[in-house]
């Protein structure tokens, strides 16, 4: 399923190379004359945040050696490659310089060609001369980037103004050496992704770069690494084992890549997310500024997707798209030399619009107008990790959340642990703890309801003064409690939150009744008219409390710190707007 779509992805898009070429980065131009001659070695990257960083351009790609090289240093590319592969230069050098030859002269080496000729006139004489290497480098200057890293490399004639590699006749020439290459491959099969009978076969070696975390030479999503998974003789590296045609394994190979250094990509925690459509969509476009960071030209960008998102979804005017055209969300981790499957969601995209709503509608909560209205999934990650440091996320977080808004699940419990957590060691229960926690336990709640109804209901976005939940209203009297110490010592050091609040969330009996006794100290210095108005909303949020709980599980400390946060908005916002009751 997963390679059968990017592989119709790759067929209706057009921003892709065809088959038997890739975009790599390219650093510096080799400028020859018609002899073979190094006129000038050009620069050709391109500045980006202050950094020269390579120029995209399509080179031929003749195998995975397009991608990431080996170490055997004899698998050079075609009329272009790194330094090393093209000058002869570092460990390997001479070796690698022959590879580039013979790569050469295998593919092109009959094509009467004026770039070709040159090319390897070039090649011949520094072969024959590797000190002229370094009088070439120092000639132009760069024997520090040079040393730095290994630069890739294309040529070009001095008298033309495209690259060697494409003109158009060594185009056409590689292009049939290309088709007669592959049609006369010794294996043949039947493709898995496309079905198609006797066909030749790719080996299971395609390398796919962008996956966060994963080796930088790139790393395989289809792979065998132990001898028990090639039974019957059948061999992972000549393709036996996952029969894939040679087209099949360009297509999907081109299009992740592409998607994974696309905007159709998200990063939640450890886990790319590629998204995509099987015909072109507004949505491809619209969920990473949903899930991503919004920029900071541009701070509103994913309010305003979420308010288009709601709008489509609610006047039933699917204005994104076509709604019932199939989307694609595919969630990859790193995993060594492999990638790993996080999760794979296929759906009608009006399906995937109402449960990306359903989350946003889970987040809701009441907060301080300079706060965002639109939380990106990896705010919500570092509110619930410890120092707010990304590192500090936990490896699979992002991708379980991530899994259970695609599919509509309830959210993994390791994310409520964590924000409740997070509340209880830094005492403080933040704007994005708050809606992660009431979003947790929204999706048990009606999960828990669709099994037995009317178990219990769910949290309002604001304060919900009908609430009978004891946890909840213990929240909302500890927020009372606080403020009126506030109120009654003016810039006080330390208050009965960051002394008490771990304590008040888990174990209540232990503290509260040295808190009401604390609160009768703090109302002698109020004004009668507010004591007597704080007075009468503690008997209001205490009636119907039997007793103080011994001790409250992670679900109730979640509801306590949801009632500390709604009664703290309460306190600070107009009477009119603070209250909210369920219909």
């Amino acid at each position: 399923m997963i390679l059968q779509a990017l592989s119709r992805y790759y067929e209706r898009s057009e921003d892709m190379p065809r088959e038997g070429w890739v975009r790599r980065g390219v650093d510096y131009v080799l400028v020859l004359d018609d002899q073979g001659q190094c006129i000038n070695i050009e620069s050709i990257g391109e500045l980006k945040k202050g950094k020269t960083v390579p120029r995209d351009l399509l080179v031929p790609a003749i195998g995975k050696q397009a991608m990431k090289h080996t170490n055997s240093g004899v698998d050079a590319n075609l009329l272009w490659d790194n330094a090393s592969f093209v000058l002869g230069t570092g460990n390997k050098g001479q070796g690698k310089l022959a590879s580039f030859i013979a790569t050469l002269r295998d593919w092109l080496g009959t094509v009467h060609d004026q770039g070709i000729q040159a090319v390897l006139q070039f090649c011949g004489h520094i072969q024959s001369n590797p000190d002229s290497v370094t009088a070439l480098i120092e000639r132009f200057q760069l024997q520090e980037a040079f040393e730095k890293r290994d630069p890739v490399l294309v040529f070009r004639l001095v008298s033309d103004i495209e690259y060697v590699h494409a003109r158009p006749a060594v185009r056409a020439a590689y292009e049939a050496a290309l088709s007669k290459a592959r049609s006369g491959s010794p294996l043949r099969g039947t493709c898995l992704v496309t079905g198609s009978t006797n066909v030749p076969l790719a080996p299971n070696e395609s390398v796919i770069k962008g996956v966060w975390g994963g080796q930088p030479a790139g790393c395989n999503i289809v792979s065998f690494n132990a001898r028990a998974f090639e039974s019957y003789g059948k061999r992972e590296r000549n393709g036996e084992n996952a029969p894939i045609s040679q087209s099949a394994s360009f297509a999907y190979t081109t299009a992740l890549n592409y998607l994974l250094t696309s905007k159709q990509r998200v990063q939640v925690g450890d886990t790319s997310t590629v998204f995509w459509a099987e015909e072109p969509h507004d949505l491809e476009s619209a969920l990473p500024d949903l899930f991503g960071e919004p920029p900071r030209d541009d701070p509103n960008r994913g309010t305003d997707a979420l308010k288009a998102l709601y709008a489509a979804v609610q006047t039933g005017k699917f204005t994104l798209g076509d709604a019932q055209a199939r989307f694609h969300v595919l969630g990859l981790a790193p995993n060594a030399a492999r990638i790993a499957i996080r999760f794979w969601e296929t759906a009608p995209a009006m399906d995937l619009a109402q449960r990306i709503q359903q989350h946003f509608e889970d987040l809701r909560i009441a907060h301080a107008a300079r706060e965002p209205e639109h939380l990106s999934l990896f705010r919500l990650l570092a509110a619930c990790a410890v120092q707010g440091k990304a590192d500090n996320i936990p490896p699979n977080l992002g991708g379980e959340i991530m899994r259970a808004i695609l599919e509509g699940l309830p959210y993994p419990a390791s994310w409520l642990n964590a924000a409740v957590q997070r509340c209880r060691a830094e005492q403080e229960v933040t704007y994005p703890r708050a809606a992660a926690i009431k979003a947790s336990l929204n999706r048990m709640i009606r999960h828990c309801n669709r099994i037995q109804p009317h178990q219990e209901r769910e949290f309002l976005a604001m304060l919900d003064t009908a609430n009978p939940n004891p946890a909840y209203r213990l929240g909302r009297l500890f927020a009372v409690l606080e403020k009126i110490q506030e109120e009654s010592s003016p810039g006080v050091n330390a208050t009965i939150r960051d002394r008490y609040y771990g304590a008040a969330s888990s174990t209540p009996v232990s503290v509260f009744t040295t808190l009401l006794r604390l609160k009768n100290h703090h109302l002698g210095k109020l004004h009668k008219g507010r004591a007597v108005q704080m007075e009468r909303l503690i008997g209001e949020i205490m009636e119907g409390l039997a007793d103080f709980p011994r001790q409250l599980g992670l679900r109730d400390q979640g509801r306590f710190a949801i009632g500390y946060y709604h009664q703290r908005q309460a306190l600070y916002t107009k009477p009119e707007t603070a209250t909210e009751t369920a219909d």
